[in-house]
């Protein structure tokens, strides 16, 4: 049977949701945050919810410290959050300087360091006032923030499409960064210092907008469509090796599970802020997969 279009069973973990974003499976759970909840929540696999942090913004990109320290990404105020082991939450990181409009997507490595993309524009006030295809022709290009284990900020990269879910490779010599308006997966190298060099296009996606991403042990990546009901495997260099229908758009996934085969997506009928914050469509899915997770998501 063609791989791409391969049937899986495809079930709902949780539904009631306004907006998942950034899932992570973390210590037996999916954590992700749902924008206009205000929160960050977890999953069980069988749809046991539960608020692990509530904040005064919206909450998007998630990662963890090497002493256990939650870092969550606060999207309008563009900053970065700590929990520490005590609670205790605190802002880490500003990025105002680097970031043009909301922050979102984040992936932090072995050591604590965090990249952080963000919107680089108004896409729904963008939208209106100008045909999608004018918008996406010429996007207002965005910075990639690197933040130090010690809280420090810089720029990483510059000149990216709306830089969104990223991926670190395994042995950590490789970020891989959806370009969701540029339609491309892009890879970096990462030095020594967390600085990026030898920017590439890791996979055109063809016409599909990749937004959330995870990377399974096979080396290929799966992305979420927010412009259409599907998630998709795709192979370093863009052949599509398999798509999942979500039968809602689909904005993020994570691979996770005891034996990190179950791909989680997450799900919804709008990314229209004044739709998804109105209606608590939101869902998160699971289907079980071949491969599993890898690397740092």
């Amino acid at each position: 049977m063609n791989r791409e279009v391969m049937k899986r069973e495809v079930v709902e973990v949780v539904n009631g949701l306004y907006f998942g974003e950034a899932p992570r499976w973390h210590e037996g759970r999916l954590w992700f945050s749902d924008f206009y909840e205000h929160a960050v929540l977890s999953v069980a696999e069988n749809g046991d919810l539960r608020t692990e942090l509530s904040i005064d913004d919206q909450p998007s990109g998630l990662g963890w410290m090497p002493d256990g320290s939650l870092l969550v990404v606060s999207m309008t105020k563009r900053q970065v959050l700590r929990r520490d082991a005590s609670g205790s939450v605190s802002v880490w990181a500003d990025l105002s300087d680097i970031a043009t409009y909301h922050c979102n997507d984040m992936v932090v490595d072995d050591v604590g360091r965090a990249y952080v993309g963000n919107f680089g524009l108004n896409l729904d006030e963008e939208v209106k006032n100008r045909p999608i295809e004018e918008v996406l022709a010429n996007p207002t290009l965005a910075k990639l923030a690197c933040i130090s284990p010690q809280g420090k900020v810089r720029v990483a990269a510059s000149d990216l499409c709306f830089p969104n879910g990223a991926v670190i490779t395994p042995d950590g010599k490789t970020l891989i960064v959806a370009e969701t308006l540029g339609f491309r997966l892009a890879a970096f190298s990462i030095n020594a210092d967390g600085s990026l060099s030898d920017r590439r296009v890791w996979a055109p996606t063809d016409g599909r907008m990749p937004d959330g991403i995870c990377l399974d042990a096979d080396g290929a990546v799966w992305f979420a469509n927010p412009m259409s009901t599907e998630c998709v495997r795709i192979a370093e260099g863009g052949k599509v090796l398999e798509v999942i229908d979500t039968g809602q758009l689909c904005f993020a996934c994570m691979l996770g599970g005891s034996d990190g085969k179950t791909l989680f997506m997450l799900t919804g009928d709008s990314a229209e802020a004044h739709i998804a914050s109105s209606a608590r469509t939101g869902r998160v899915l699971s289907t079980r997969v071949d491969v599993p997770g890898a690397g740092r998501p």
